[in-house]
């Protein structure tokens, strides 16, 4: 008979932790050394652009993915006419814009404070009051009520989750326990701890992984580790059989005297809490591979020349790149701030004429934005400079 008690161990005993808190410890010295890095315009370009990669890979995880042309379609109001790949768009933008929102939203809360019930309902309800009501339906065709626990009893590949009747008083034991804990190592753990008990209670009729893991990254987030450039989204996405195994395993019963106190196992936790830190890991010293400016500074200039020896139409010109001095002037705005356009045009040394033409050419490409023709030239990342720039970061990006 399941009770509230069926849940734990909500938390690992000290005595098994040790290679877990080593990783946490190394995660965020990782990933205090990615944020003294990313700093500047380059790391601005990038926030955005990382939303929108979450959005792709938690989906990807469901296998309710769509392109990244696509989800970016969707976030100009272009949407395909087929109905399958709509909702697959609005899957995509439902995301980000929870994401973006939530971030903003509790950007004044610490980490023990995302451990919390009401947040958890906020984060399943933004999602879903973003499709409209005919998408809001499982596989089985119930109604999908955002931020709603579910009212039905039901069963995921092999785990029985709770009985509904259980869900507030379990949703209860989860904040208690992951909320009172402090010191940043152990709040690490909680986070990978949290992540897996959230979806073994399942309160929702649908939704839950996607809420598990935003909940997840907005929980990192408000560790003040990530900045926005990093999320172990991806890194769930790119290892999804281990995921999903770590998961189901995490779910099984204690085996032994030696496998913890409570009713589920403690070993498998502990496995599903250091394959969760090493996702986070991974991803923390890919991006900080990425944000070496030096590598970032080569990479910009072959995609200048690339630009340069494939002109492309704009309006009744060609485009006019000129590497070698929009190099030394795209550099400046990536590294430092933002130019105007006189400021830009004196670095290029070039003719009025010609200044205006490598202008226009690389807003037009979509490496530099400006919001109107008198404001200021600042640094952008079209999806197309990625396979320059940031190479195998979203490599779906590089198949389109």
């Amino acid at each position: 008979m399941v009770t509230v008690v069926s849940i734990q161990p909500l938390f690992p005993e000290d005595r098994v932790l040790d290679g877990s808190l080593e990783l946490a410890a190394s995660l965020s010295e990782r990933a205090r050394e990615l944020q003294a890095d990313g700093k500047g315009p380059v790391a601005d370009a990038l926030v955005p652009l990382l939303r929108n990669m979450n959005s792709y890979y938690t989906n990807k995880i469901e296998g309710q993915h769509t392109t990244p042309a696509k989800i970016q379609q969707a976030l100009e109001q272009h949407y395909s006419l087929d109905t399958e790949e709509h909702k697959k768009q609005l899957m995509a933008t439902a995301h980000i814009h929870a994401e973006e929102q939530l971030e903003k939203q509790w950007k004044d809360v610490c980490a023990s404070e995302m451990f919390n019930a009401e947040r958890v309902r906020t984060i399943h309800r933004l999602f879903f009051e973003a499709l409209p009501e005919n998408f809001r339906l499982t596989n089985e065709g119930d109604l999908i009520r955002p931020g709603e626990f579910r009212e039905k009893d039901v069963t995921v590949g092999k785990h029985m989750a709770p009985p509904v009747d259980l869900i507030p008083q379990l949703m209860e034991e989860w904040e208690k326990r992951y909320s009172r804990i402090k010191a940043s190592e152990y709040q690490l753990i909680a986070t990978a701890c949290s992540h897996h008990r959230l979806a073994w209670i399942h309160p929702f009729i649908d939704g839950n992984g996607r809420v598990c893991r935003l909940h997840s990254h907005l929980t990192l987030h408000a560790s003040g580790l990530t900045d926005g450039l990093w999320s172990p989204l991806r890194g769930f996405a790119r290892t999804h059989d281990e995921y999903y195994a770590r998961l189901a395993a995490a779910d099984m019963s204690r085996r032994n005297d030696l496998d913890g106190r409570g009713n589920l196992s403690q070993e498998e936790l502990v496995k599903f809490i250091n394959y969760f830190l090493n996702c986070c890991l991974d991803q923390v010293n890919f991006m900080l591979k990425m944000m070496e400016f030096g590598g970032f500074t080569a990479r910009l200039r072959d995609l200048l020349y690339y630009l340069d020896a494939n002109p492309w139409q704009i309006g009744s010109d060609k485009s006019v790149i000129r590497p070698e001095k929009s190099a030394l002037a795209l550099e400046f705005i990536a590294r430092t701030r933002p130019l105007s356009r006189a400021e830009f045009a004196q670095i290029l040394g070039e003719s009025d004429a010609t200044a205006r033409r490598i202008t226009r050419s690389l807003l037009d490409f979509g490496i530099l934005r400006s919001d109107s023709h008198r404001d200021d030239l600042a640094f952008a990342l079209p999806l197309k400079s990625l396979r320059f720039l940031f190479p195998k970061l979203w490599p779906e990006v590089d198949s389109e």
